[in-house]
């Protein structure tokens, strides 16, 4: 692992300033639109912005990239989401926020099929599972960070949306004094989302109800710790909660699903997110509670997108898992791009509960839709599926990379077996 860091130290850097940069805008816009008297529904609007731009980035910066090449593109985002974050504190409007958020989630989407693609191009096949695993080390680092430095300067000023741009724009001369042109991921087989959803129910429909979790965490819960009073450095430990739990419970969480029906694992956790979401309702009055509630959702809910790739390619040949990873991170996108609206409208009628009511209820379809799924078909056996990869950055060439390694683990297992790729063909009624 240490040599992992060493060797791409630059992206490494650069990556952990941007996610400061992004956690520090999610958690200061919720509370400077608290100070503002902006309503949960129309915080809900601001936020979706930045996930409906992430989905047009993820879609869009491909082709730049071809076009005009990797470095000019990361220079010409960042540029963007460097200016999008000064102008934040310059109009204090819904509107503005709301434009400003769909350029930083445009901005951001490139910029990490740029930094992932390079990622990739510079591991090997012996460590890249460790270079993911740093990844999001690095990733989940970045942004507990960024919630601490909520607290260095009043969020009703310039100061911290000065510091926001300052970071960003920081954070890109170590990659670009340092990287070297990568080519993207290519795929053997295409999929289309009919296709994907005929392969795996359970990965669609739960990556898509998972986005709207993922979206409340990452762009609300702020918001609701507004709502509730939370002090800065209180929001601060709320939302970092979330991510911290989540990197201790990645590993024990993924070595269960290798050795068990995933659909178990995936039911068992969005039960114990539900209940510890319901915790947060009827305790709402206990700060100790709000604060085991956020950090048992995140420690349930991040290591979920891992699964949910994990369990999908279980039913795939290897040449069609970087496609259908490829998917399922649109499917994802789309759930959360209407995530925020959701909540904040629930929010708006319940009052704050109704962040944890929303995930509650989302968590109680995940999980009632994967106990339905193992009554329709029988898992495969653990000799015969991959290892599930730390991921939960929703970046596309991440999830392709993933899959490619999880392919080379399925071809390894049927070569042992002497089989062939063709025996995992995509199964009736999938998983």
């Amino acid at each position: 692992m240490i040599k992992v860091f060493t060797s791409s130290w630059a992206l490494f850097l650069g990556i952990g300033l941007l996610m400061i940069g992004n956690s520090l805008q999610g958690s200061l816009l919720g509370v400077r639109g608290k100070m503002e008297a902006f309503d949960p529904q129309t915080m809900g609007y601001v936020m979706s912005a930045y996930f409906v731009g992430f989905l047009g980035g993820s879609w869009v910066a491909p082709d730049l990239i071809r076009k005009v090449g990797y470095v000019r593109v990361f220079a010409a985002l960042g540029s963007l989401i460097s200016a999008a974050f000064i102008i934040y504190a310059v109009f204090v409007t819904p509107w503005a926020w709301a434009l400003m958020r769909l350029v930083v989630g445009f901005g951001f989407s490139g910029v990490y099929v740029v930094a992932e693609s390079w990622l990739n191009n510079t591991a090997t096949n012996e460590n890249r599972g460790q270079t993911l695993s740093a990844y999001m080390i690095v990733q989940m680092t970045g942004i507990v960070i960024g919630q601490a430095v909520l607290n260095l300067a009043d969020p009703g000023g310039y100061d911290l949306f000065i510091l926001m741009s300052v970071v960003v724009s920081i954070s890109f001369a170590p990659i670009l004094l340092s990287a070297s042109p990568a080519p993207l991921a290519e795929n053997n087989d295409r999929m289309s989302l009919r296709e994907l959803m005929h392969a795996s129910p359970l990965g669609c429909t739960g990556s898509f109800l998972l986005g709207g979790i993922f979206a409340s965490m990452f762009g609300m819960s702020a918001v609701y710790a507004g709502e509730i009073g939370l002090s800065l450095e209180q929001v601060a430990i709320f939302v970092s909660l979330m991510y911290v739990t989540a990197i201790v419970s990645q590993y024990p969480i993924g070595w269960v699903s290798d050795h068990v029906d995933r659909r178990k694992v995936i039911a068992l956790t969005t039960i114990v997110g539900m209940l510890a979401c319901a915790m947060g309702v009827i305790l709402s009055h206990s700060l100790l509670a709000i604060y085991a509630a956020a950090a048992i959702l995140g420690a349930v809910a991040n290591p979920l997108y891992s699964l949910m790739i994990a369990h999908t390619n279980d039913y795939l040949p290897p040449s069609k898992m970087a496609s259908a990873s490829s998917g399922l991170v649109f499917i994802n996108g789309v759930g959360a791009s209407f995530g925020p609206i959701v909540v904040g409208y629930v929010m708006g009628w319940m009052g704050p509960d109704g962040f944890f009511v929303y995930n509650c209820v989302l968590c109680a379809m995940i999980a009632s839709y994967a106990i339905y799924r193992m009554t329709q078909r029988a898992a495969p056996t653990p000799d015969e599926t991959g290892s599930l990869l730390p991921i939960q950055s929703r970046g596309v060439v991440l999830a392709e990379v993933a899959a490619e390694i999880y392919a080379e683990e399925i071809e390894e297992i049927a070569d042992e077996d002497g089989g062939a790729e063709e025996e995992r063909a995509v199964p009736p009624g999938g998983g």
